[in-house]
C-alpha cells in the first residue's frame, strides 16, 4: 500500500523523535499502533463484508438456477426431445370413434323425428340355489 524505504523511516523517526520528544516518543508509538490496529480491524471487517455480500449475491444467482430447473417440466422436455413434432403422439393415439356411428339404424321414430328408446335385454336367468344339506345332529347314547 505505502511504500517506505528505511531511510525514509530512519528520517521520519529522527524528526518525530526531535519534534516529541524522547520521553513522549514510547505513549506516541503506542497511541500510533493501536491506531493502525483499529484502522486494520476496520479494513478487515469491512472486507469480510464484501466478501459476505460475494458470497450472498452467488448463493442468490444460484437458488434462481435451481428454481429455474425446479419450474422446468421435465416430462414435457423430454417429449419434445424424443417427438418434437408430435407424429409418434398421432400414431399411438386411438382413433376417435365418436363419429363413426352417429343414427344407428331403426332408432329414430319416423313420426316425430326422435330417436326411440334403446330395446331393453333380458335379463339374465338365475338358477336357484341348491339347498344346503342337513346338519348332522348327534345324539347321546
Amino acid at each position: 500500500m505505502f511504500d517506505f524505504a528505511w531511510s525514509e523511516i530512519l528520517v521520519i523517526g529522527v524528526v518525530a523523535l526531535v519534534v516529541i520528544g524522547p520521553k513522549d516518543l514510547p505513549k506516541v508509538l503506542r497511541a500510533a499502533g493501536k491506531w493502525a490496529g483499529k484502522a486494520r480491524a476496520v479494513a478487515r471487517e469491512f472486507q469480510g463484508s464484501i466478501e459476505q455480500m460475494i458470497r450472498e449475491s452467488e448463493l442468490d444467482e444460484m437458488k434462481k438456477e435451481v428454481e429455474k430447473v425446479v419450474e422446468t417440466d421435465i416430462g414435457h422436455e423430454i417429449e419434445k426431445s424424443v417427438d418434437p413434432t408430435g407424429e409418434l403422439q398421432t400414431a399411438i393415439a386411438p382413433p376417435d370413434l365418436s363419429d363413426a356411428v352417429k343414427d344407428p339404424v331403426g332408432t329414430t321414430d319416423t313420426t316425430t323425428g326422435t330417436a326411440a328408446p334403446a330395446p331393453a335385454e333380458p335379463a339374465p336367468e338365475v338358477s336357484e340355489p341348491a339347498p344346503a344339506p342337513a346338519a348332522k345332529t348327534s345324539t347321546p347314547a
